[in-house]
């Protein structure tokens, strides 16, 4: 069974919902920010960890942060393979005791390409996914790498874009999971995301084919490398 904590009622599943059904693979999504308790991860197969508009250190405001960052320090002691996303990167980072930078200088919106570095190359998570490949970009805050972890992902003006920490647990600073109409309600969020958002639409459109191909197959090498590539049950 794969585990979803979605983390803002904004931020969903998006495209992996469908790729999920399609691959046969069984997930469940629980929405702490509703006040849905997370399980002991313990016999769970596999966790992806959603973004947010929130920050890791936003727990005044977000009190079910705790709660997350909890369960994602006993996910990896427990050795479950799990996939952060955005802020679940930053998260599962944070909980390693790596620093988040709030509105960094390498913040990001957008299209963009992220390149592999020669271990991200080799790594199970991104095989047969091209060195340099496109993502979708959506955050202001950045992650450092943990002690112990590997780079595995970095972009010109974000350098650290994916990481490994032991044998499972990966954060990725961009999102994979994106699809057209999460772009356009994410970009109704402010005044200036409004005012480009076309372009943002436009460009997402015109690498719509390789952001898709890539995302996809990074979702099948996590399943993969989960042990629920072969599953044949949705729920």
């Amino acid at each position: 069974m794969l585990l979803v904590v979605q983390n803002d009622p904004r931020v969903p599943l998006g495209t992996y919902a469908d790729y999920l059904a399609e691959a046969g693979a069984p997930f469940r999504t629980i929405r702490p920010y509703a006040g849905e308790a997370l399980p002991n991860p313990a016999g769970i197969g596999a966790v992806i960890v959603l973004g947010g508009a929130m920050g890791v250190n936003d727990v005044a405001k977000y009190p079910f942060l705790d709660g997350v960052k909890d369960f994602i320090a006993d996910t990896v002691a427990c050795k479950v393979p799990l996939l952060g996303i955005c802020l679940g990167g930053q998260l599962l980072a944070h909980v390693l005791g790596a620093p988040v930078v709030c509105n960094s200088p390498w913040g990001e919106k957008g299209t963009l390409p992220v390149t592999l570095t020669v271990p991200g190359s080799a790594d199970p998570l991104f095989r047969e996914i091209d060195r340099r490949f496109m993502t979708f970009q959506w955050h202001n805050d950045s992650f450092a790498i943990p002690n112990g972890g590997e780079l595995l992902a970095s972009s010109s003006t974000c350098p650290n874009q994916a990481f490994r920490f032991g044998a499972n647990a990966y954060g990725t600073q961009f999102h994979p999971e994106i699809n057209r109409e999460i772009i356009e309600n994410w970009s109704s969020w402010s005044p200036e995301t409004m005012a480009c958002s076309r372009d943002l639409l436009a460009d997402f459109a015109a690498s719509a084919a390789a952001y898709n191909a890539a995302s996809h197959r990074l979702l099948l090498n996590f399943l993969q490398l989960s042990g629920l590539g072969n599953k044949t049950q949705t729920q």
